[in-house]
C-alpha cells in the first residue's frame, strides 16, 4: 500500500439527515502528512484483487507520521494504475485514532485520501490534554486544520445529551 494513510472509517447506517447543522469547532490533527508510508500489523489479510481492495482483520493498528489508527477492521480500497494507489480507508469497531495528545474514539471512521478528510461517526469523543468534547459525528479536514462536530437527533443521550454537542474546555489559570 503506498501513498496512503491511516485513519480511518466507514460510513455505518448512522443517516446524515439525523444530524445537527449546528456545528461546533474542535481540536485539530495538525500537520499531518498523508503522503508518508503506512505500517500496519493485523491479525489477518485478505486481498480482494477483483473488487480493487483489502480487508485487514484482527486488531488492526496502521500508522502513518505519528498518527495511529486501531480498529477490529479496516478496508483500504485502491486503483491498480501501474502500481497500488490506496485511496480510502474504512474501519470499524472500537475505532481509536491517537496523535500527540490527540485522541479519538468512535464506531466507524473513513480516511478519504484524495480530500485529505477524516470522519468519524458514531459515540465520538475527542479529547486533547483536558480538553474533552462528545457527538456523533466529527469531520477532521487535514488541509484546512479545521474540524467540525456535530450531535444527532436520532437517539437521545447516545451522542453527547439529547443530541447535542458536549464537552469541556479548560481554561488557563489566571491571578485575581
Amino acid at each position: 500500500m503506498s501513498k496512503s494513510f491511516l485513519p480511518i472509517m466507514l460510513a455505518s447506517a448512522l443517516g446524515t439527515a439525523a444530524l445537527l447543522s449546528v456545528a461546533a469547532p474542535a481540536q485539530v490533527i495538525r500537520n499531518h502528512n498523508s503522503n508518508a508510508p503506512v505500517d500496519f500489523d493485523a491479525g489477518a489479510i485478505e486481498l480482494q484483487d477483483r473488487a480493487d481492495r483489502v480487508i485487514l482483520t484482527g486488531g488492526v493498528t496502521a500508522t502513518q507520521a505519528g498518527l495511529t489508527l486501531r480498529a477490529s477492521r479496516v478496508t483500504a480500497a485502491y486503483s491498480s494504475n501501474g502500481g497500488i494507489d490506496v485511496n480510502r480507508l474504512d474501519a470499524v469497531g472500537g475505532v481509536t485514532i491517537t496523535k500527540d495528545d490527540l485522541r479519538a474514539t468512535s464506531d466507524a471512521a473513513i480516511y478519504d485520501l484524495g480530500s485529505n478528510l477524516i470522519t468519524l461517526l458514531g459515540n465520538v469523543r475527542l479529547t486533547q490534554g483536558a480538553n474533552r468534547l462528545n457527538g456523533a459525528r466529527i469531520v477532521i479536514d487535514l488541509n484546512a486544520g479545521r474540524s467540525t462536530i456535530t450531535g444527532s437527533n436520532s437517539a437521545p443521550g447516545a451522542s453527547g445529551r439529547n443530541g447535542r454537542v458536549t464537552g469541556t474546555f479548560t481554561v488557563p489559570q489566571r491571578k485575581n
